[in-house]
């Protein structure tokens, strides 16, 4: 029994040699040190393929989540409304600062008293173009009125021709002006709806930037007048930069609006300059002319009412 057992020592020592030499290529035993052979390290798999039973599997993490970053986004747009709110109304109840230049606060509030007045003479100018489009279909209505009776009384044939003539040269006049004024109206209403509001849309654009500027500058202000603790230090830091960059595009916006202001200053007296002179000379021209047509008419009423041998006898005279 002994030969046997010590057999098959020999055989599974014999079995153990046989073993490839390069399962253990990375491990020194010496004296039946176990701890001498590292660790093999664990295998890491994607989702390319199908994973293998009892194998570890690492999903990586995206950094960039879209929606971690829309929330992040929220989270900003947040606190930048809450701060800007709060600073106009700090202004409003007279217990805020705010920011004023001196140089384009006045020239964007002549722009806007400008626009009020040149508003309310557009609505005037339109409303006496739509009396002189009625005034003029009456004028030409009473002309014809006129022709017709002027054709059915002999008797009065001149005075009903005169008269019908006088209302139909008025009322091709008075189109003509109407047509003078709705050009006029057309061009000021081009000019305060679209030029000059579009104007008024960037300064209420720089209203809000100056609003959001104040707000992170009183931020900074506050946060300066507190202790300086290393709590407080990156919180000072990060309001510097905030402060820095509302200060860029402040001054960015503010300078963008002054100059559209000096270019709409320009374009608006020439415009002005080239509408107010049409409009003078069409009123002008109607004018003259409707005064030269009547004069000719009222000379023939003249010669008609001096001529005795016009009219005809009344039958007092001939009796």
């Amino acid at each position: 029994m002994m030969e046997e057992v010590e057999q098959r020592g020999g055989a599974q020592e014999e079995e153990e040699d046989a073993r490839p030499a390069d399962a253990n290529s990375n491990c020194n035993h010496a004296d039946n040190d176990v701890t001498s052979c590292p660790a093999e390290a664990p295998q890491v798999f994607s989702f390319e393929g199908t994973p293998q039973k009892n194998e570890p599997v690492v999903i990586q993490g995206n950094n960039n989540n879209p929606a971690t970053e829309k929330l992040e986004r929220v989270r900003k747009w947040s606190i930048t409304r809450y701060k800007c709110t709060r600073q106009a109304l700090s202004e409003k109840l007279g217990r805020g600062s705010r920011t004023v230049d001196l140089d384009l606060e006045p020239r964007l509030e002549l722009l806007k008293d400008d626009r009020q007045r040149y508003g309310h003479m557009t609505k005037l100018a339109q409303t006496l173009a739509n009396q002189l489009t009625q005034f003029s279909v009456t004028q030409k209505t009473l002309g014809d009125a006129f022709a017709d009776l002027s054709v059915k009384t002999p008797t009065l044939h001149v005075e009903f021709g005169l008269n019908a003539d006088a209302q139909r040269f008025l009322s091709k006049s008075n189109e003509t002006l109407t047509t003078a004024m709705n050009v006029f109206t057309s061009d000021m209403n081009t000019l305060v709806n679209k030029t000059i509001e579009d104007t008024m849309i960037n300064a209420k654009q720089y209203e809000a930037g100056r609003i959001q500027y104040d707000a992170y500058r009183v931020d900074l202000e506050e946060l300066n007048l507190g202790p300086r603790d290393p709590e407080t230090l990156p919180k000072l830091e990060q309001a510097q930069r905030d402060f820095q960059n509302q200060r860029e595009q402040y001054q960015r916006v503010r300078e963008d609006l002054s100059v559209k202001v000096k270019l709409l200053q320009e374009n608006k007296v020439k415009v002005l300059h080239q509408q107010l002179f049409l409009l003078h000379s069409a009123v002008a021209a109607h004018s003259l002319s409707c005064q030269n047509f009547l004069q000719k008419n009222v000379q023939q009423v003249s010669e008609r009412l001096t001529n005795p041998a016009v009219d005809a006898p009344s039958w007092l005279e001939e009796s």
